[in-house]
């Protein structure tokens, strides 16, 4: 079985971790960078992306998040951990981890009050996926080895690139795990490839 961390700084992390067991996964809740060794795979909740990121500096994980999707470990951003993913962010030059060729922009489809549930169809995961957005981003552009896996209203909500996947709602908040299995497969995958590379 697989161990998949959730960051535990801010955000939904409870139910992220309800996710990720119904999944058939072991859930960890990170809130040291030496968990960090422990994991094959991490999720990145969503929360505020400007606070997210003073806390990771504060706990001093930014470098070790950076080196954990460097060598190759599967990792999921969700709606502010999709920010924090990106190599570009619109309207500023600062960036957080910068490790998934994506363009975002922050609060896209409005404010709290504008929250809304979406049924998406995702390629290769769900036809109809129940999709909670709240304060959520969008992607506005994808590098070259980017795939697009559903969009809303013209904008790209779910991508994935190589062993990183980033959706702009928050999978946790309904009963639908699908989103959350396709991680858990990514991880064994490449847990699998690590056993018969060593």
């Amino acid at each position: 079985m697989v161990t998949i961390g959730v960051l535990g700084l801010q955000g939904a992390i409870r139910e992220h971790v309800q996710s990720v067991e119904e999944s058939g996964a072991r859930a960890v809740i990170v809130k040291r960078v030496e968990q960090l060794q422990e994991l094959d795979g991490l999720i990145i909740p969503g929360g505020e992306s400007t606070t997210m990121r003073r806390l990771i500096d504060s706990y001093g994980f930014l470098d070790l998040l950076i080196q954990f999707g460097q060598a190759g470990k599967p990792i999921f951003g969700t709606c502010a951990g999709l920010i924090l993913l990106a190599k570009e962010i619109e309207g500023t030059d600062q960036t957080h981890l910068g490790l998934m060729d994506i363009r975002v922009r922050r609060n896209a489809f409005g404010r709290q009050r504008e929250s809304f549930e979406v049924n998406l169809p995702v390629k290769g995961i769900a036809e109809g996926f129940e999709a909670v957005f709240i304060r959520a981003p969008h992607i506005e552009s994808v590098g070259e080895g980017v795939e697009v896996l559903a969009t809303y209203n013209d904008k790209i909500v779910v991508a994935q690139e190589g062993h990183y996947l980033t959706c702009a709602f928050h999978p946790e908040l309904t009963d639908d795990t699908r989103l959350v299995q396709h991680f858990v497969k990514m991880v064994e995958n490449y847990s699998q490839t690590l056993a018969s590379s060593n």
